[in-house]
């Protein structure tokens, strides 16, 4: 019999790309996906690869209902959880914060409890989180290492840091099989056109102003969607029980290099960048040392920046549709 593995949250960006990359080849395994399907989970996206695909299959759950996660594992046998759901925006998180925590830290803690008691007795619970919890660092200072302090800055990374906390707690307090991952910025296909590349792209196809944050001289690690859910794969397979990952791209950029970098590809000028106020609370700079993982599993980032963003502003010039079928969706 296969083992069967619950991936919540596949209908968005980076779970999407998992199921994709992951778990379509992996026959070996049954992988069920839950998803709410809120604004920016888009079933059309993982539609035809649950329908050609009998070892996928699909449940519209939100994690916030209690029941209803109660009532998928008790109907499953499942031998692992790897957590991608989570509200993910932090400009959405100042306007909004409580749907932030229901659903990160409270809908974590259901499927941690659902895990605990209904499932298999050598479950593993694989938790994606993100580089955010740590906070930021100035200019010169070294990568966040997975013994940096958490000390999130936004409603977001406050909530993905209670998270982090309950499923270590999870494993301390009741044995539970608990691995981690944090990871810098994500960018590739299918990525919801609300964060930085997608919305760079859009309108500059468009020529429209591209708005970009204060300066501009913000500085995040990228990397490619692929090389975190390989990276998440691995240490859901090999990674030490309790432990935390970090996965990194070993790319830092400033946020104004990578608008030009996507003006350049497109053949726009920079002209078409406009200074905005800057966010709340916004982190000078994430940087990403991913040592641990390299050394417990061979991880390291396949795609350069340079080799990425050229295959994601490709990809999004051939899938116009897909990016009006989103926004539609969300009107």
């Amino acid at each position: 019999m296969k083992a069967k593995i619950l991936l919540t949250g596949c209908a968005g960006f980076i779970g999407s790309n998992f199921l994709k990359k992951i778990a379509v080849p992996n026959k070996d395994y049954d992988f069920v996906i839950l998803d709410a399907l809120t604004y920016a989970g888009h079933y059309p996206t993982i539609a035809g690869d649950i329908e050609v695909n009998e070892h996928l299959s699909f449940e519209k759950i939100d994690i916030r209902d209690n029941d209803a996660v109660q009532n998928l594992f008790k109907a499953n046998s499942f031998s692992g959880v790897i957590h991608f759901a989570a509200e993910s925006h932090v400009d959405n998180s100042i306007k909004n914060p409580n749907i932030f925590v229901e659903t990160n830290v409270l809908g974590t803690l259901n499927l941690l409890n659902a895990s605990l008691h209904f499932g298999a007795k050598d479950l593993r619970f694989c938790h994606v989180s993100t580089d955010e919890v740590y906070g930021e660092l100035t200019e010169n200072e070294p990568a966040f290492t997975e013994d940096h302090k958490i000390a999130p800055n936004s409603p977001y990374s406050a909530s993905k840091a209670g998270s982090d906390l309950l499923v270590r707690s999870y494993h301390e307090t009741f044995g539970l099989d608990t691995v981690m991952t944090r990871c810098s910025n994500n960018y590739g296909p299918f990525q919801f056109p609300e964060k930085l590349i997608p919305v760079m792209i859009a309108k500059a196809i468009s020529d429209e102003k591209l708005p970009v944050y204060g300066d501009g001289k913000n500085i995040r690690d990228w990397i490619f969607v692929d090389d975190h859910n390989i990276g998440v794969w691995d240490v859901f397979l090999k990674g030490k029980k309790g432990e935390v990952y970090n996965l990194g791209g070993d790319s830092e950029k400033r946020n104004l290099e990578v608008v030009k970098t996507i003006l350049k590809i497109l053949n726009k000028p920079e002209s078409l960048i406009s200074f905005v106020e800057d966010r709340k609370g916004h982190d000078w700079r994430y940087a990403m040392d991913f040592s641990k993982a390299k050394r417990d599993f061979g991880f390291e980032p396949q795609v350069t920046f340079e080799e990425g963003i050229q295959k994601t502003v490709d990809w999004y010039l051939s899938n116009q549709a897909w990016v009006e079928s989103v926004n539609a969706s969300k009107n």
